[in-house]
């Protein structure tokens, strides 16, 4: 690992600044960020990388772009195409590199868009409009999707509608683009499902709640050519005594040997990282700890997986930190940097 070299991608807002991609060197040794390059786009509000580690996808205030990741892990585009529908806020591809999902926040819209072999994206195959009311409670009254991802045999596509409370499950036609209805996750009324991560072994599936503050998990196994899902478990992503402050519970994130889970809460602005059994697919709390920042949008483990990065979104800063598993405790490893209006960090290893 310690000759390993990585850069690490950053999507921001662009408010007064156009480039909404930034780009840095990572020092793993330190747990730091040095600032390398950046990139000339408008409201990048996710990144994804290729499953072939050759290209980089971005959201966009006109659709979604392509770029192809330089030796030295500069951005070169490729194309952008439309979406046919309002901004997204979270992409992702399939597997083979064969399709693109795009989730839309503010239209309940789900797009698949077909990726060519050069990692250019191609024309729209499918569009989902997610129907019905959800409750009266502020903003959760119609279909929001802020989460679309495959499972990792491949097969059905794991789509979290905030608004709705539920997630769909899809299945993919792997060759027409297309996706058909399997099953529905459905959540507890104003939980707003968020994020959907999925363990190593691709058994166990963990949703976390933006409205709940909690994660759930769910076994995972296809039966007779359907999913079939049972759930295991459901975990506070806050402590009790601090539920009071508003908490929304934002991101959620596997280390890279996926041994440890963790999500970020807004409100009390913490991370909490769990201890992910490999056998059984549950939680274990190991802590709960201040970002030094406000409204942690995001975060991440470092590659060799002894440090976490924060993205905090309104005090505009990135915070890092030393992690300490056996002591179950995180320490700030030096001062913060400052990003405008964070909200996505992928990592990337160079060849």
């Amino acid at each position: 690992m310690g000759k390993e070299r990585y850069v690490a991608y950053v999507s921001t807002y662009t408010m007064g600044d156009n480039h909404g991609i930034k780009i840095y060197d990572v020092d793993m040794v330190n747990g730091k960020f040095t600032e390398k390059d950046r990139v000339e786009i408008t409201n990048s509000s996710y990144v994804t990388i290729s499953k072939s580690k050759k290209c980089l996808y971005s959201i966009t205030d006109f659709g979604v772009e392509a770029y192809r990741i330089l030796p030295d892990g500069g951005l070169e585009l490729i194309n952008h195409a439309p979406i046919n529908g309002m901004r997204g806020c979270y992409l992702s591809t399939d597997y083979e590199d064969k399709f693109l999902f795009v989730a839309g926040y503010h239209d309940g819209k789900l797009t698949v868009l077909r990726l060519n072999e050069d990692g250019s994206i191609g024309a729209i195959t499918e569009e989902i409009y997610h129907k019905g009311l959800g409750t009266a409670a502020e903003r959760h009254y119609r279909p929001h999707i802020n989460c679309a991802r495959m499972s990792h045999d491949n097969k059905y596509l794991f789509v979290a509608d905030q608004g709705m409370d539920h997630v769909n499950v899809y299945k993919l036609d792997h060759v027409r683009g297309t996706l058909k209805l399997a099953d529905v996750l459905r959540g507890d009324i104003d939980s707003a499902p968020r994020h959907v991560k999925i363990s190593k072994n691709g058994k166990y599936v963990y949703i976390i709640h933006e409205i709940a503050c909690n994660i759930t998990v769910y076994t995972y196994e296809e039966r007779n050519g359907a999913p079939y899902f049972d759930r295991i478990q459901t975990i506070e992503t806050t402590e009790e005594e601090h539920k009071e402050l508003g908490d929304c519970a934002s991101g959620l994130r596997f280390s890279p040997d996926y041994k440890y889970l963790l999500a970020t809460t807004i409100g009390d602005d913490s991370v909490t990282v769990y201890e992910a059994d490999v056998d059984t697919g549950l939680l274990t709390k190991l802590f709960c700890l201040p970002v030094s920042g406000d409204y942690p949008k995001d975060a991440a483990f470092f590659p060799d997986a002894k440090h976490i990065v924060a993205l905090n979104h309104e005090s505009n800063t990135l915070t890092f930190f030393r992690t300490d598993m056996e002591g179950k405790h995180m320490m700030m490893c030096g001062p913060e940097m400052k990003v405008d209006s964070p909200n996505c960090i992928v990592f990337h290893k160079l060849a």
